[in-house]
């Protein structure tokens, strides 16, 4: 029997899928917790707009993460289209240059 043949070829979608979901929880965490920051120091404008581009990051990752998961339901799922992984790296990009304004 060859390795090839014992492979269960829906694990590997169900082990994305979970990552997938590990990581959008992660980013609502790291949202949550800008909010947490810049309403801790006051709100000042610049918080409030740095709180703003960081949910309007977090929502965009937070649909594409579930496009993504919805696409894994198949036992052959497509690969995630460059467009996808640009928007998930620019998002999370984006979440820790204003994580990282809102420290000063």
């Amino acid at each position: 029997m060859t390795a090839a043949a014992g492979r269960d070829p829906g694990l590997q979608p169900e082990r994305t899928r979970l990552a997938w979901r590990r990581t959008t929880l992660s980013a609502t965490v790291v949202a949550l917790l800008a909010v947490r920051q810049a309403l801790h120091r006051g709100a000042t404008p610049a918080a409030l707009i740095a709180v703003a581009l960081s949910a309007l990051a977090w929502l965009g990752f937070l649909v594409m993460a579930h496009r993504r998961v919805q696409r894994m339901g198949v036992p052959r799922p497509e690969p995630l289209a460059p467009g996808g992984a640009l928007t998930a790296t620019l998002c999370t990009m984006a979440l820790a240059v204003f994580a990282a304004a809102m420290l000063f």
